[in-house]
């Protein structure tokens, strides 16, 4: 059970708002990694027993949630989580390789040896997932990398854009995976090819090319996606 009220008492209590955002940022995971399937329904009793707290911060979190189109709220039902679909998110991922290019642009946040660090842990670690990732553990991979990335610029309304579109489209991978449309050892393998493309460009102090990457990744990885679908 993740209660967020058993807290470190050496730590500073945590405020209502990063309470909030843990919150969120679970759920938003459980949804991401299909541990709840679409069209589950979210009980604002159950999660507010688990995360302990009450009713109406759940009801915040998951109204954001709605925002971000990840669940909906039916009348005399309650909340469920949505359905990705690939078509209907055709124009979010265009959206994301436009804006992608921008991370470069707008307030660029120079890599530090403490990124340039975690960054190089993360190739190692995409290393070990090329012999024995699961589906499930290359999406939370994915998303790690991805929150880290978004590190390399400072405005935080691009990054929040950012953020919600990555997240509105990140279940149709794992489920093309789990469905076996997809070769994985091949996924795997480009990604990390990626991924060291982008350690290169860190060490050279190149934001350009590190958002060149990421956007050539977003592309690609849609266009092996909608092949999978139509069976191309």
């Amino acid at each position: 059970m993740t209660d967020l009220s058993q807290e470190n008492t050496g730590d500073a209590a945590l405020s209502v708002r990063d309470r909030h955002d843990l919150m969120h940022h679970e759920i938003r995971q459980r949804i991401c990694l299909l541990d709840y399937l679409p069209g589950t329904r979210l009980s604002e009793v159950t999660l507010a027993e688990e995360f302990g707290t009450s009713r109406t911060p759940i009801r915040r979190v998951l109204a954001r949630l709605e925002d971000e189109g990840l669940v909906q709220s039916h009348h005399g039902v309650g909340t469920l989580v949505t359905d990705a679909d690939i078509a209907e998110l055709e124009q979010v991922y265009r959206l994301r390789v436009e804006l992608t290019e921008l991370t470069a642009r707008l307030d660029p946040v120079p890599p530090d040896a403490k990124f340039l660090a975690q960054f190089d842990l993360l190739v190692a670690r995409g290393a070990e997932i090329i012999g024995k990732g699961s589906p499930r553990a290359f999406t939370q991979f994915d998303i790690d990398v991805f929150q880290a990335l978004l590190q390399l610029t400072g405005n935080l309304p691009l990054r929040q854009t950012l953020e919600r579109l990555y997240f509105q489209t990140k279940r149709l991978w794992l489920r093309a995976a789990q469905e076996a449309q997809l070769d994985l050892q091949e996924e795997f393998r480009i990604f990390q090819h990626e991924l060291e493309a982008i350690q290169l460009a860190l060490r050279a102090g190149d934001l350009e090319a590190v958002a060149h990457i990421q956007r050539a990744h977003i592309s690609m990885s849609f266009r092996r996606l909608q092949q999978a679908a139509t069976g191309a």
